[in-house]
């Protein structure tokens, strides 16, 4: 499931997968809680780990176990719906972190924490217009925006700045997707709309912002 979803996004952006994110799973929470060296870690569904040492990457994603087995029995594959969006979100948000992680470090290229998180809430979106385009679901698809950025949850346990950039991460997210939506109506595989958000992901977060900004937006 997780290299399926993997290619997903990869395709989605047209974009060389240079690392298989199950070479890089965790799902044991001890060895999350050894790694971060604490006994105290935040109880998290999905986390990306990343360390970097004298210009090395090491990056692991951890995804807890009774998250992948929630969904291998209730597999979006077959079936995107209320009783599966929501885990369905975690898991696309953990495999963006590392895809956009890795494209970016296989050039050079550094990421913002603000960055990352803002790129997993437009693949949640496209990631969930992509598996509809296969088996449509008028419910969820009508609800979309409202499920994902309309009154979007943020862990409790979030310290003040985190919270500030997960809140960030999600306006801005939003304000893009609405207009993809609006620009786009017919659904996710139109090439214009393609464009745009192949575009979108190679930017740094200083143009991101600004072309999420730019008059076209308004």
């Amino acid at each position: 499931m997780l290299q399926h979803f993997q290619s997903l996004l990869s395709e989605l952006y047209d974009t060389e997968q240079h690392l298989d994110v199950l070479d890089y799973l965790i799902t044991d929470h001890r060895i999350l809680a050894a790694i971060e060296d604490s006994s105290a870690v935040r109880v998290s569904d999905e986390k990306l780990l990343i360390c970097e040492c004298e210009g090395e990457l090491a990056l692991s994603l951890y995804l807890a176990p009774e998250l992948l087995e929630r969904l291998k029995i209730h597999d979006p594959r077959n079936w995107l719906g209320r009783r599966n969006f929501t885990d369905f979100c975690k898991l696309i948000e953990g495999i963006s972190h590392f895809n956009y992680l890795v494209w970016n470090a296989s050039a050079d290229k550094s990421v913002t924490l603000l960055e990352l998180e803002m790129q997993a809430e437009v693949d949640k979106y496209v990631g969930t217009l992509a598996v509809l385009a296969s088996q449509p679901n008028g419910a969820l698809a009508d609800s979309l925006f409202d499920r994902l950025f309309d009154d979007p949850e943020f862990d409790a346990g979030l310290e003040p700045d985190e919270l500030e950039r997960y809140r960030s991460a999600s306006a801005f997210a939003a304000k893009f997707c609405r207009s993809l939506d609006r620009r786009f109506p017919h659904g996710l595989l139109r090439p214009g709309m393609l464009d745009e958000l192949r575009g979108f992901y190679r930017l740094p977060q200083p143009d991101k912002v600004s072309y999420i900004c730019s008059a076209t937006y308004t």
